[in-house]
């Protein structure tokens, strides 16, 4: 494990929390930019050149916005949950890459060394003194440690071996942020959106992780140092790949494109972006959970998925689009100070790169209904991910090649579509029949035959 410097770590929590939150600002930007030309409006051009400052004045009306609570909400949640749900998101950077990393040692077997002896032609076998004993494991240890301190990793809390994990289990929390702000509120529009976003996040929970297990399983860590090595260095030698002369330096997209996939759909629902925004569907919630929120305990609700929106993106290129490496060209410099700059602008750009993607889906695709959310949750993204983390047990238990699993994955994306195609339904046009009723009953009667 690397030594704890508290000046590194304080650089760096400024440079990483400070660099976030002014992404998070421009993203608000670039969402009304590019909502405003799929639309053909102008979008923000006022202040300053090009509109470069208005995130700036939308920050600055946040602070300068009179401070409205209630008198009817319970005050001590009401503040609480801005700070819970800010906090959790924040707390998910601590072991995010955002830059040149490298991977912890693996443990050094303990196992018991001979001792070679060097016996000379005319006095026999040498003094003990001379003997070369090769190093203890403690030994072999101390000097993997020892060159892995020597160098700077881009990222809060390296060396954490259930780093994923982590990650997950902050994401667990946010909601606790969502229901603190409906409860509190003493609203029922603010309590049903806090309920819808309860149940939202809980159940994409699930596919969120089974749909990375298969890169766990052929990586063999859930660090994500080791999973962006693994990608950029290479993996074990693949018996297809190796035959054609390829090389095993590959990202984990191409052996697992289905599983990215899901991964970005469930992150869009886990972040409540659209197509995914059920917890504040304003024809239906007026404004969700944050109905009774203004000034700057609004700014840190909406800010709070911004910050979700960015660390998913991370993790996406960590875990799939190679991190740092980006085909060779990370080393081009051939300087290591150059090197690891490089390697920062290819992680921060892929991560742009994927908020800019989900800002283009959010204005494409209209938004889900409720149940549409929750059958595409449990009915199509659980059992796709099930059936790939099948796929990927067999591939290693039997040695077969990764490009199989591509193979795989592309026939389950292909066959679940068929089969919703055979199901004669949509996600939009409901399978039970309506029953139309009678003529002659009285307003507000219900109807209840077959």
């Amino acid at each position: 494990m690397p030594t704890f410097d508290p000046y590194y770590t304080a650089i760096v929590i400024v440079g990483l929390v400070g660099g976030v939150l002014g992404v998070c600002a421009y993203l608000t930007l670039g969402e009304r930019k590019i909502s405003a030309w799929m639309q053909d409006r102008v979008g923000p051009n006022r202040v300053g050149p090009g509109g470069l400052l208005q995130p700036i004045a939308d920050g600055g009306k946040f602070f300068l916005k009179e401070e409205v609570i209630p008198d009817h909400v319970d005050k001590v949640f009401y503040l609480l949950a801005p700070a819970v749900a800010v906090g959790t998101a924040l707390l998910a950077l601590a072991i995010v890459p955002f830059g040149a990393t490298t991977p912890t040692p693996d443990p050094v077997p303990a196992l018991p060394t001979t001792v070679a002896v060097t016996v000379d032609r005319d006095f026999g076998e040498l003094p003990a003194a001379t003997q070369q004993a090769p190093p203890s494991p403690v030994e072999t240890f101390e000097q993997q440690q020892t060159e892995y301190r020597s160098h700077f990793n881009f990222v809060l809390a390296p060396g954490l071996d259930i780093g994923v994990l982590y990650i997950f289990a902050l994401g667990s929390l946010a909601v606790y942020g969502v229901i603190l702000a409906g409860w509190s509120a003493n609203n029922k529009y603010s309590l049903l959106g806090s309920l819808r976003s309860s149940a939202q996040i809980i159940s994409y929970e699930i596919p969120l992780g089974m749909s990375v297990l298969g890169v766990f399983l052929i990586v063999g860590s859930l660090n994500p140092e080791k999973i962006i090595h693994w990608q950029a260095v290479g993996g074990p030698a693949d018996p297809v790949l190796s035959r054609l002369g390829l090389g095993t330096a590959w990202w984990m997209a191409l052996f697992q494109p289905l599983a990215l996939l899901l991964f970005m759909v469930s992150t869009y629902a886990e972040s409540s972006r659209l197509p995914f925004d059920l917890p504040e569907a304003e024809q239906e919630l007026v404004g969700g959970y944050h109905t009774e929120y203004s000034s700057l305990k609004l700014g840190l609700m909406l800010l709070t998925e911004y910050v979700h929106l960015v660390t998913t993106s991370f993790m996406v290129s960590v875990l799939f689009l190679g991190g740092w490496s980006f085909f060779g060209l990370e080393s081009v410099t051939g300087n290591a100070i150059g090197d690891a700059v490089l390697k920062l602008l290819i992680l921060c750009g892929k991560m742009v790169g994927l908020c800019v993607f989900a800002q283009f889906v959010r204005w494409t695709i209209p938004r889900f209904r409720f149940d549409q959310l929750m059958n595409l949750a449990w009915k199509v993204i659980i059992p796709l991910a099930l059936l790939n983390l099948l796929a990927v047990m067999c591939v290693k238990q039997f040695g077969g090649s990764l490009l199989v699993l591509t193979g795989v994955n592309v026939l389950l994306f292909f066959g679940a579509g068929l089969m919703s195609v055979r199901a004669h339904g949509t996600v939009t046009n409901p399978k039970r029949p309506v029953v139309k009723l009678p003529p002659g009953l009285p307003a507000g009667v219900t109807f209840a035959g077959k």
